[in-house]
């Protein structure tokens, strides 16, 4: 373990990271050599800070910055939209102050703008969903299933979620796995992570594959358990395109490890 680290909290719509800035060439090589259960150490909800995820800001010769981050369970992961949110807000935090950003991430170049309240992520173009007897699948940064359920609010996300993360059609990796339900012309939505291994909040990508499965309307707002996101998106014979994520992320506390 690192004999000390300084970090901030974040969370995006209940979905809650812990965020270090590793620009800087000592720290970078201090973080860039913690390994997976020391990562999932300081995750740890009950013998470490607590978090869904673990979320390095990097330097990088042709971006605003790097960004890389890692599940609760320590391994390194997939895009993560609320976490990209939450990077932004932090990087405004300490200097890289700018209205719109260009940074790199695990899945590719992306856009971001902050106007002081909400940040807007661009994430990367998506194919259309593919259908199982499940529910639809998209790749939308990280492979997500999408599940229209009713009685979201009592269903067993937890027990049903494990099952289909686990379900020998998307091993050996597994996928993330969102039940939406729509009230009153309302769309809702609760999320199993994988690599959480739990309900999150909210799930960023996992709300853009949600939008896109429910594509009646290309401006969508969703309410999660942890807040409301919108989604924005065009579509086109090849799938999804101009997809921007948008909603708040808002610091919670910082400290030292």
């Amino acid at each position: 373990m690192v004999d000390s680290l300084q970090f901030t909290k974040f969370q995006s719509a209940g979905n809650d990271f812990i965020l270090i800035d590793a620009r800087k060439t000592e720290m970078r090589k201090k973080v860039l050599s913690m390994n997976r259960s020391e990562i999932a150490k300081i995750c740890d909800r009950r013998f470490g800070v607590g978090a869904d995820g673990f979320i390095l800001l990097l330097s990088h010769p042709d971006y605003d910055f790097e960004m890389r981050n890692y599940n609760s369970d320590g391994g390194e992961c997939s895009m993560c939209g609320n976490g990209a949110r939450a990077l932004v807000r932090f990087a405004h935090q300490v200097g890289i102050v700018k209205d719109q950003y260009r940074f790199i991430a695990i899945d590719g170049e992306h856009e971001a703008k902050f106007d002081g309240k909400e940040i807007q992520v661009k994430m990367r173009n998506v194919e259309p969903g593919i259908p199982t007897p499940m529910g639809i699948t998209f790749d939308t940064g990280s492979p997500h299933l999408v599940c229209k359920v009713n009685g979201l609010m009592e269903y067993p996300v937890v027990i049903e979620g494990r099952k289909l993360r686990n379900s020998s059609l998307f091993m050996p990796s597994g996928i993330n796995v969102n039940f939406i339900e729509e009230v009153a012309g309302q769309l809702f939505i609760r999320t199993y992570e994988r690599g959480v291994e739990d309900e999150t909040l909210s799930c960023g990508t996992g709300v853009i594959a949600a939008a896109l499965a429910f594509s009646k309307h290309s401006n969508i707002s969703i309410q999660a358990r942890g807040g409301m996101l919108r989604v924005n998106f065009e579509k086109d014979g090849n799938g999804f395109k101009s997809i921007w994520l948008t909603g708040p992320a808002e610091k919670t506390f910082e400290g030292i490890l």
